[in-house]
């Protein structure tokens, strides 16, 4: 038998990600993403809306690169795995948490107007650029391939 454990989110921060390392030294950056759903009514007219609010980790250097990008507020497409936590808190009740653990991000172009920024735990950003030209510059200069768009 055949399992999958993907997740898919494009919604925006709720807070700028949280970067702290373990006590071994691996970096890890937490963030939350909201995510709206608007549904019609039987007559038509607006019906409702719901906003869901998924808790997001994410590790190793992707962390470390990504975490000064993400800011509240700005729009994010995250790609992960769903991973339920347990422990047991101070007062003795059994606690879950269940998060995407991140493994594809891209920081979209936001409020300021800047190109997405994209990054996976397959494919790193290159840090070691031919150029000294800021990388703020060449990203705006870059072309956006509608084809590497994931969804």
């Amino acid at each position: 038998m055949l399992n999958l454990n993907r997740a898919q989110i494009l919604g925006n921060l709720t807070r700028d990600a949280e970067m702290r390392f373990t006590p071994n030294g691996q970096p890890v950056s937490s963030f939350t993403v909201a995510t709206n759903r608007r549904w019609k009514g039987k007559d038509g007219a607006a019906g409702g809306e719901a906003t869901e609010y998924h808790d997001i980790v994410l590790w190793g250097q992707q962390a470390e690169t990504l975490s000064p990008m993400l800011k509240k507020g700005g729009p994010v497409f995250v790609e992960g795995r769903l991973q339920t936590r347990s422990w047991e808190g101070q007062d003795g009740v059994k606690r879950f948490k269940t998060e995407i653990v991140a493994e594809n991000v891209i920081v979209l172009g936001g409020r300021g107007g800047s190109a997405p920024s994209t990054m996976s735990d397959s494919n790193p950003v290159d840090t070691t650029s031919e150029s000294q030209e800021p990388a703020a510059k060449k990203q705006s200069d870059d072309e956006i391939d509608i084809d590497e768009i994931p969804f």
